[in-house]
């Protein structure tokens, strides 16, 4: 090669970034829900998107892709043709997979560019209105003298609610029937209905049924009171240990484009910007990350983090993988 083929490939490779960001995206965009429709990643989603459509100029769908604890959704995001066009939104399970299934059919730790994080919040134990129990302190002795007898749902192994519901029976020391389901969203229609008893829910889909009385709420995972549930007390109020914050991120396939990426990590970070963006996350009793923790790199950062952090609790917990 001479000397100007080997600038001008050079140059090119330059330029190709830049011109590859300007002109993306060129199709609407669909983001992939690794759980059924009404739960809060779906609620999430549907609220991102309509915001980021604006900043990206192009329709930002959503995809419900339901089943194996959130892993089906991940499956196929990963699969994705890496162009920016299919991305992901998760929550923590993502990061715990790996120490709940054996065959996922994709490499958590490489399979995804991290874009950026979009809320966190507290989970929120719930249970149906026809439970003895009325408050906290006499709840968790209830669950734990009538165990055997009591369901507790979840939206599948590795599900924000099935590892809030491990992480439970782990601190009080007694073996739930577990009820698995394709979302918090059924789920919590059951709960309401009275044919499941507990519930653990992110905030963002139980605060409206507890605030319209339909389900009771006995706890939050956080460590302070959620100031739209001034009433709920804290895990540790309850006296009990268990501290679990939710977190989502959205994802794109490996290879995509750093540039691609960085326009979706600004469409989002535009997105939570947006005042009516922040008091409905707000009102879900969640919120948005500083603005230090909201590039790509810290987002990378968390999510190494909570994949050894939750193989740890997992093993410490007793529970093996499967599949």
């Amino acid at each position: 090669m001479t000397k100007r083929a080997a600038l001008a490939a050079l140059l090119s490779v330059g330029l190709a970034g830049p011109a590859l960001a300007q002109s993306f995206p060129t199709k609407p965009i669909t983001v992939i829900v690794s759980f059924a429709a009404g739960g809060p990643s779906d609620v999430i989603a549907r609220l991102l998107g309509e915001q980021m459509s604006k900043s990206l100029g192009q329709p930002v769908v959503v995809e419900n892709v339901a089943g194996a604890g959130g892993t089906a959704g991940a499956k196929r995001a990963a699969a994705a043709e890496p162009d920016g066009h299919t991305i992901l939104i998760h929550h923590l399970a993502l990061a715990a997979a790996p120490a709940l299934y054996n065959n996922l059919g994709y490499d958590t730790k490489t399979a995804f560019a991290p874009i950026g994080l979009v809320n966190t919040g507290p989970m929120v134990i719930a249970g149906k209105l026809a439970l003895p129990p009325t408050d906290a302190k006499s709840f968790f002795p209830y669950i734990k003298a009538n165990a055997e007898k009591l369901t507790v749902a979840h939206a599948g192994v590795g599900s924000n609610s099935h590892l809030c519901a491990v992480l439970m029976s782990q601190q009080l020391g007694a073996k739930f029937n577990q009820v698995a389901y394709r979302g918090t969203g059924p789920a919590m229609n059951d709960l309401v209905g009275g044919q499941i008893d507990v519930l653990c829910d992110q905030s963002t889909s139980a605060i409206p049924q507890i605030t319209g009385k339909s389900i009771r709420a006995y706890a939050v995972t956080s460590a302070q009171r959620l100031d739209v549930l001034p009433d709920v007390p804290t895990m540790a109020e309850a006296g009990a240990k268990l501290d679990m914050t939710i977190w989502h991120g959205l994802y794109a396939p490996k290879g995509t484009p750093a540039p691609v990426l960085d326009k979706l990590n600004a469409a989002l970070r535009t997105a939570l910007k947006e005042p009516s963006v922040i008091e409905k996350l707000k009102a879900f009793g969640t919120s948005t990350f500083p603005e230090s923790e909201m590039t790509r790199e810290a987002h990378a950062k968390l999510f190494a983090a909570e994949i050894d952090k939750w193989a740890t609790s997992l093993a410490a917990a007793g529970v093996k993988p499967q599949g």
